[in-house]
Parts: C-alpha cells; sequence; structure tokens
C-alpha cells in the first residue's frame, strides 16, 4: 500500500507508451501548423492544403533515397494519426 505523498515508480513499458503519447501530439500539431501555414500564404481551404500535404509526402517518398524514403514510410506509418500519402500526381 502506497502512503500519502510517496510516488509510484513507472515501468519502462509505461514510459515508453507515454513517450510515444507525446510523440504523436507533437507530429499531429505539427502536421496541423503546417496546414495551417500553407492555408494562411496561399488562401486555399484548410482540406486542400491537407490534400497538398499528402501529395508533398508522397513526392518526398518517391524522390529520397530509398534509405531515407523507407525511414519516412516508417515514420509515418507508426503513426496513425496520419494520413497515408496519396501518389504523385493522384487527382487531388
Amino acid at each position: 500500500m502506497m502512503r500519502k505523498g510517496e510516488c509510484r515508480k513507472r515501468s519502462t513499458l509505461d514510459k515508453m507508451l507515454r513517450a510515444r503519447a507525446r510523440e504523436e501530439t507533437d507530429l499531429r500539431s505539427t502536421m496541423k501548423e503546417l496546414i495551417n501555414i500553407i492555408v494562411q500564404k496561399t488562401g486555399i481551404s484548410e482540406e486542400n492544403a491537407e490534400k497538398a500535404v499528402q501529395v508533398m509526402l508522397g513526392f518526398l517518398k518517391a524522390k529520397l533515397p530509398t534509405p531515407l524514403a523507407s525511414q519516412l514510410d516508417s515514420f509515418l506509418s507508426t503513426r496513425p494519426t496520419v494520413v497515408s500519402p496519396v501518389a504523385v500526381g493522384a487527382q487531388a
């Protein structure tokens, strides 16, 4: 039983899960910030800005050297909040 004022030590798994949740929140926040910048600077709708970001990610994956493209793909695929990039040249 814990006494008042004592802290329970967190497990390594708990720490990892909390860190991952922070990373996902940071990524969501960064993507939202990028979309907002595109909306402000171009005047296009938020929906079209999201599509532009997806196309850009697809373009980067296609143009980057294979090791970097796979790292980008791995980074994005571990974050369920990010929409998969559409193929370069696809109709938006």
